[in-house]
């Protein structure tokens, strides 16, 4: 008789296992009856029953929980891809706001906004000022995505940010940035190894501007990335990328490493937006920023990035600029602000 696979012998196993539940139950007064009844089983069947015995518990509470994380995660894809495909504005994201917002805060806000419409072409979709005439919040587009910013105060000191920019030319725009005031970390090029011709940047605010004509790492195999991408170099970037995953229900569209495992640049999605990351390096270090990013369900956000090993910095609240929002600090210093829009008002 030919040898029974062992799928067969566990499928024998949990048959009996189900007509008799008490069977292979370990008690001390079932004892003698389990033992007898391991007797009668064939050899492999027997071997078999321990893990039985554990199917038996499933599922358990750490199952559940991974469980429930994933099918988050999906929903919260699902949602957003649903909102992509139709070509319709997911309704937890305010009108034209497609991406993860860089949040700068700096000195002289409003030179700041020059900069970036000078720079990058930007287009000012509003402001807010302050009682004392600063720039208390203002948004600009710039392509089809929107940057943040505000002035630097007591309570918000100032914070610099890492920010890709994706652009038809990448000279010409890095040449309008140079004449609105940055400085070259290194000019446009072709032999980057992502195959974008990239050059970067320093702004006059501290900030750093990766400048880009697409290539084929943005997203790896899927569609042209947002103009506006914010850019984390990190220490430790292989770790970014499950707390991501974990926090937000992120999915990562395109990993690049080193032979040794060094991340050389991911991009991750995040319901639907984007941010990129990589091994700090060189000029390239850390800048702990604040970022911006519109899910469907800020509060399901809140708790499952605490769950993974963020703190917190404003726990869910509805705001009166129109958005229910929360807070959270990731291990490297970020903070990452997710929201549902709810009708913002006109600035």
């Amino acid at each position: 008789m030919p040898k029974r696979s062992p799928a067969w012998e566990l499928d024998k196993a949990i048959t009996a296992l189900l007509a008799t539940p008490g069977a292979f139950v370990d008690t001390p007064g079932a004892a003698g009856k389990a033992e007898a009844r391991r007797a009668k089983a064939s050899g492999d069947t027997a071997r078999l029953l321990p893990l039985v015995r554990e199917l038996r518990a499933m599922p358990r509470p750490e199952f559940k929980a991974a469980l429930k994380k994933e099918l988050h995660r999906r929903a919260i894809m699902s949602e957003a891809a649903k909102a992509v495909a139709s070509g319709a504005q997911a309704d937890y994201r305010p009108p034209s706001f497609p991406n993860i917002a860089p949040y700068f805060i700096v000195k002289d806000g409003l030179k700041f906004l020059d900069f970036l419409v000078g720079a990058f072409e930007g287009v000012e979709r509003g402001r807010y000022a302050r009682p004392d005439g600063t720039l208390m919040h203002a948004e600009v587009a710039i392509g089809d995505s929107v940057v943040e910013l505000s002035e630097a105060s007591e309570q918000f000191p100032a914070r610099h940010a890492t920010t890709h920019i994706y652009v038809k030319d990448a000279d010409t725009t890095f040449a309008r940035a140079l004449d609105a005031g940055a400085t070259a970390l290194f000019f446009p090029t072709s032999e980057h190894p992502s195959g974008d011709r990239w050059g970067a940047l320093r702004d006059p605010f501290g900030n750093i501007w990766h400048v880009a004509t697409p290539g084929r790492w943005a997203l790896g195999d899927a569609a042209t990335p947002r103009a506006v991408q914010p850019y984390l170099h990190l220490y430790g970037a292989q770790k970014m990328i499950p707390f991501l995953e974990e926090a937000f229900g992120a999915k990562a569209l395109g990993v690049h490493t080193s032979p040794e495992g060094t991340v050389l640049h991911a991009t991750m999605e995040i319901a639907g937006a984007t941010l990129e990351i990589d091994e700090a390096h060189g000029e390239f270090q850390p800048q702990p920023c604040l970022l911006h990013v519109y899910v469907p369900d800020p509060d399901a956000l809140y708790e499952q990035a605490l769950r993974a090993g963020a703190t917190s910095v404003e726990a869910p609240a509805d705001k009166p600029y129109g958005e229910r929002s929360a807070g959270v600090k990731d291990a490297f210093g970020n903070l990452w602000y997710v929201a549902r829009y709810t009708g913002r008002p006109k600035m």
